[in-house]
């Protein structure tokens, strides 16, 4: 018989939180709420709070301590990049596992504390990467494994996308921690360590804010980062937001990987059907719902007691990339050593 868990969604900051009710009502053995307080001060005009709630069909309280105090087996943390470790840390004094937004912290040091907190409170604590789910990153994953194409040789990274204007806070250095540094690294960092079961060992990076730069952003919106492992491998990620705003879809993620024998190429993104509307061109994508996917492995693991994948080590080593990428731009491409 399976488990039925009560489920919090703590804030509709990040996008994906739309994604992830959808998902999560659809689960009968799901008890679901929502709370978005933080939604009234938002940097813009996109629907939050109880009026996004309301849109979504999932039962809203006002604020963070009514839903805590509802004593949920879990949460989902999808709000601004700085107010994660607050909220991981209060979830792990409600004894609630937590599956929390990338990156995991805004720096490091915050990461560390809030894996600590959860393993010393015995609950779980899971990054969304979900592009770790797609069929084609496994199906590559699988065959690199195999040896069959012999050793990986390099690996190059795009995760690129439209400037996320209609969420204000991805391009406010407080709340987001950084700009295109921040958001796009860490997506193609988990996936390439992955394929690779090494941790990186040097990193360099460049960025600049020539993209939308009639904008007077106080961040990055492009950037190059280069990454270089102990055995020899050398990967990059383009994590610009270089797409045009009238682009019908959000961007991509590209992994293009040469080996001795071959390359493989993955591209969880690329298909959709295309059309046009009264509004313009319009993109459907098709294929496995990857936050489906990550969250069915979360809930297993919370009723199962075992820990989840990603979990906060892979957090931790991703958003230690990312700090040394911002490092390493900041003096001009300096290479910056990690331990």
């Amino acid at each position: 018989m399976t488990r039925r868990l009560k489920v919090a969604v703590l804030s509709f900051a990040h996008t994906h939180a739309l994604s992830y009710v959808h998902a999560l009502l659809q689960d009968p053995d799901i008890e679901l709420i929502a709370t978005d307080p933080d939604g009234a001060a938002a940097p813009d005009d996109a629907p939050r709070g109880a009026e996004l709630a309301a849109q979504l069909g999932v039962t809203y309280v006002d604020s963070y301590d009514e839903a805590f105090s509802w004593g949920p087996d879990a949460v989902v943390v999808a709000s601004e990049n700085a107010r994660h470790r607050d909220l991981v840390l209060r979830a792990a004094e409600a004894d609630a596992h937590v599956l929390c937004e990338k990156p995991l912290a805004t720096t490091v040091a915050d990461a560390e504390a809030m894996r600590g907190a959860c393993a010393a409170a015995g609950v779980l604590l899971m990054v969304a990467y979900p592009v770790r789910f797609a069929p084609e990153f496994r199906d590559a994953l699988a065959q690199i494994r195999s040896g069959r194409l012999g050793r990986v040789l390099s690996i190059t990274g795009v995760n690129n996308g439209k400037l996320p204007q209609d969420r204000a806070w991805f391009t406010d250095p407080e709340l987001a921690g950084g700009g295109a540094l921040v958001d796009h690294v860490v997506h193609c960092a988990d996936l390439i360590d992955e394929l690779l079961g090494e941790r990186a060992a040097t990193v360099r990076a460049v960025s600049n804010r020539i993209l939308h730069a009639d904008r007077e952003l106080a961040v990055e919106t492009g950037g190059i980062v280069t990454v270089q492992y102990p055995s020899g491998v050398i990967a990059s990620i383009d994590c610009s937001w270089s797409w045009p705003m009238s682009s019908p879809t959000w961007g991509g993620l590209t992994l293009q990987i040469v080996l001795e024998l071959g390359t493989l190429t993955v591209s969880p993104f690329r298909r959709g059907v295309a059309g046009h509307d009264a509004a313009g061109e319009t993109w459907t994508p098709v294929g496995a719902d990857l936050d489906a996917l990550m969250l069915a492995e979360f809930l297993d693991a919370v009723r199962t007691d075992r820990t989840p994948q990603p979990d906060a080590a892979v957090g931790i080593r991703t958003l230690e990339i990312v700090s040394a990428a911002r490092t390493s731009a900041a003096s001009s491409g300096t290479p910056v050593q990690l331990a």
